[in-house]
């Protein structure tokens, strides 16, 4: 009798071409839905600044506004939101530039300069981090004051530059140059400030630009300071202003709505600006970590 035998073909080593497609897939619905989680807020504080109070108070939620109004941006923009926007946005940009600029150099010092009391300082520096603004805001605001700058802008964007976080993380990417190219630039006759400009510059933009962003968002955000150390209606910001347009027995939304719509903007667009070195020096960072 003859026996038929069935070759069996030899499953190739690490295949796992299901496996994988199932992971993809798993991750993207994951990604999907968390996306939708995340931009949900935004999509209802947008669609609201759209409706009407009684789509906005309706006991069933509205989801789309079917008649879209403009009421509430009148409204706002019948006060000063402009020159609130203007604040707001002249703040934190100021704040993000002088940040830079300061940390940039704080850091390449301590990074790449030997001089005594470096790691005193540095500690110190690292101390400041833990310490919360709240702690401090008081001391900053008498000192304000006796500087003639309570009430202004600039009271609000000194006390940021020198961020000690800033200085940190600019500390991490300037220890990452190479020695010898910095050697180099000397021999070439480059002075410190050029060698500075021409080499370290470029080789830590990608963490300026994670700073650039992280301080823009801190500085927008930081209310408790802004309430401090702006008194009148003419320096309000635009956060600030929102949370004064609430009122103590009720609160028109609708306003509330289109002013944090409003508001979302240049933060949206600074993003959008500074993402790839935001990209690049969170990366960078972990990997150098």
């Amino acid at each position: 009798m003859s026996t038929k035998t069935t070759a069996l073909k030899p499953k190739k080593s690490g295949d796992l071409s299901g496996t994988s497609t199932g992971y993809k897939v798993f991750s993207v619905v994951i990604l999907i839905v968390l996306t939708l989680f995340l931009l949900f807020p935004l999509y209802w504080i947008v669609t609201g600044s759209f409706k009407d109070d009684i789509a906005i108070n309706a006991k069933q939620p509205v989801w789309f506004p079917l008649e879209p109004t403009l009421e509430h941006y009148q409204e706002l923009f019948s006060r000063p939101a402009f020159l609130w926007l203007f604040n707001i946005v002249f703040i934190s940009a100021a704040a993000m530039v002088l940040t830079c600029i300061t940390a940039a150099l704080a850091g390449y010092a301590l990074g790449k300069k030997r001089f005594i009391g470096q790691k005193i300082l540095f500690t110190i520096i690292i101390c400041a981090m833990a310490l919360p603004k709240q702690v401090i805001v008081i001391p900053l605001a008498q000192e304000m004051t006796m500087m003639g700058l309570i009430d202004t802008l600039w009271a609000v964007i000194l006390p940021t530059v020198g961020w000690p976080f800033g200085v940190f993380l600019m500390k991490q990417f300037a220890e990452t140059i190479p020695g010898e190219i910095l050697e180099a630039a000397r021999v070439d006759g480059a002075g410190e400030m050029r060698t500075f400009i021409t080499v370290v510059l470029p080789m830590i933009k990608p963490g300026i630009g994670a700073l650039a962003i992280f301080t823009f968002v801190n500085t927008w955000n930081d209310y408790f300071l802004q309430l401090v150390m702006l008194q009148t209606d003419k320096q309000w910001t635009l956060p600030l202003a929102i949370s004064n347009l609430q009122g103590e027995m009720s609160s028109d939304f609708g306003l509330i709505m289109a002013g944090a719509a409003l508001a979302a903007v240049p933060i949206i667009i600074v993003f959008v600006a500074f993402q790839k070195y935001f990209t690049q020096g969170i990366a960078m960072g972990a990997v150098k970590g």
